[in-house]
């Protein structure tokens, strides 16, 4: 009891030491920033819906990127997050794979989307390339640990019939794994088209480029219509997530 107040109270202080280093307690810049952030309200009251046919075109570009790219991205993912499973393959295989998930993983989608520009151009094939690279380190790292938590006991008694590697892959991991796979690629599929709606900032694609416009002509208003555009696809993709995750469950409970 006694260790965990300890712990408690010295994560306490850290915390409280990291928020006063970077300013959480400047009374001065909060209260500027609650007042700039009512300013800023109120240039974005009420939201100018006339660019919906404008924003609605960039957005329908933003959601076939972002589906490309973690479709592409999940495709990738299987084999690497195969590969770094160390309960399945040698620790040196298991540590290069996760490695290579790892340093992909480590670069932001939106420094790989400026990578993918200077490689290919402007325009919605770099964002594509982008959000793939990101979503591939991502769940690589989630899959691997996700496989070797499958329970022990079902690998090793299939394993003792004489089951290839790649048999315990497709009769044991895949589907232990198949409703944890399923929902973290749809969370992916979620955060891709919220992360890449910033990607046309740097010339990718997308609906990142209207706001950029927006932003620059201090059109907040149209600002606001797009960020509502926004709210909704999202919640539209919460519905479908819910969906299918229920209808999934419902189909592997049948079988």
């Amino acid at each position: 009891m006694k260790t965990n107040l300890l712990i408690t109270g010295l994560i306490t202080l850290l915390l409280g030491i990291v928020l006063n280093e970077l300013g959480f307690f400047d009374s001065g810049k909060l209260i500027r920033g609650l007042r700039n952030l009512g300013i800023l309200t109120s240039d974005m009251v009420p939201p100018d819906f006339s660019v919906l046919p404008v924003a609605g075109r960039a957005l329908w570009e933003t959601v076939l990127m972002s589906f490309a790219g973690t479709m592409l991205g999940f495709l990738a993912s299987l084999p690497l997050s195969i590969l770094g499973t160390r309960n399945l393959f040698p620790t040196i295989l298991s540590s290069v794979a996760r490695f290579i998930a790892a340093a992909v993983r480590t670069i932001p989608v939106l420094l790989w989307a400026i990578i993918f520009v200077i490689l290919f151009g402007l325009g919605p094939l770099a964002g594509t390339f982008g959000i793939a690279a990101y979503t591939v380190g991502y769940l690589a790292k989630i899959y691997s640990d996700l496989f070797e938590g499958t329970d022990p006991e079902v690998v090793e008694a299939v394993g003792s019939t004489g089951a290839s590697k790649l048999q315990l892959v497709r009769f044991v991991f895949l589907p232990e794994g198949a409703n944890a796979i399923l929902t973290q690629l749809l969370f992916m599929l979620e955060y891709n088209i919220r992360a890449s709606s910033i990607l046309g900032f740097v010339g990718a694609g997308g609906l990142g480029f209207v706001m950029q416009v927006y932003l620059q002509t201090l059109e907040y208003r149209r600002l606001a219509s797009v960020l509502l555009l926004i709210l909704v696809v999202v919640l539209a993709m919460d519905g479908v997530s819910a969906w299918l995750r229920k209808h999934f469950l419902l189909s592997a409970q049948a079988s």
